[in-house]
């Protein structure tokens, strides 16, 4: 189906965007020959997340291509690289929703900020997160879904330059990935932080974020998710997966 903005809803090419596509690697490959290596659905999640603005798409898809040669040199992290975000048995992935997007689970009230291996093994594991989860897509699917579980955080797990830096790799780098995100158990202390990260949430990806009511949890999830891809801890049958070994 395609709407009046010429973006056809699934993994289909529109007319439009083909041509914007093409306009765009003649942009790109003359600035960096390196971007050949990536598809037109990796050059279409840039284009959309500029709502088809060809320069503005070039430009954020440019940054990518040379932020991922210095970040990620040997195309992928390893977990030899994280050890001690790893440990925090914090980020799980099992199942999919109805629509076929993987489900991720990150449990807030783990997650501390890291003094041995700082800020850029924090920024490693949320890029490792990503790939991980795009590697496992099924085909034809470009989107995952997000559920933060953040009961009994605190002021200990409290880490905004670890939140922002998550937020910016996410809509910086990849664009388009994230279908929804459910926060749940949401305790109040944690609204002050979430006040200082919330303005740097864009607007696609604030229309993704829901917060569900403890007494609307399950009625909530199951709408988007059967019973038996919801995981156990919530009434469903999946048991959790640490995000290494799914």
């Amino acid at each position: 189906m395609e709407g009046d903005s010429g973006i056809v809803q699934n993994n289909e090419i529109s007319q439009e965007e083909h041509k914007k596509i093409k306009q765009i690697r003649d942009i790109v490959e003359k600035q960096d020959p390196t971007s050949k290596e990536y598809d037109d659905l990796t050059i279409r999640r840039f284009l959309r997340a500029q709502d088809l603005d060809i320069d503005k798409a070039s430009a954020m898809f440019l940054k990518f291509v040379k932020w991922r040669k210095t970040f990620v040199p040997n195309g992928s992290i390893s977990v030899s690289e994280i050890p001690n975000e790893l440990a925090q048995n914090k980020l799980f992935m099992q199942g999919t929703d109805r629509s076929g997007r993987l489900i991720t689970l990150v449990f807030g009230g783990r997650h501390y900020q890291n003094k041995i291996g700082g800020l850029e093994e924090f920024k490693r594991f949320v890029t490792f997160t990503f790939e991980r989860i795009t590697s496992r897509m099924p085909a034809g699917q470009e989107k995952f879904v997000a559920i933060a579980d953040v009961e009994g955080w605190g002021y200990s797990n409290s880490d905004i330059r670890a939140y922002l830096a998550s937020i910016s790799i996410l809509q910086e780098y990849y664009p388009e990935r994230l279908g929804k995100m459910f926060f749940l158990h949401v305790p109040y202390i944690f609204m002050a932080a979430w006040k200082m990260i919330y303005p740097f949430i864009d607007k696609k990806t604030r229309e993704k974020i829901i917060f569900v009511e403890n007494k609307e949890l399950k009625p909530t999830l199951l709408k988007d998710i059967d019973e038996s891809q919801l995981p156990e801890i919530y009434g469903g049958k999946l048991k959790l997966v640490p995000i290494q070994d799914s």
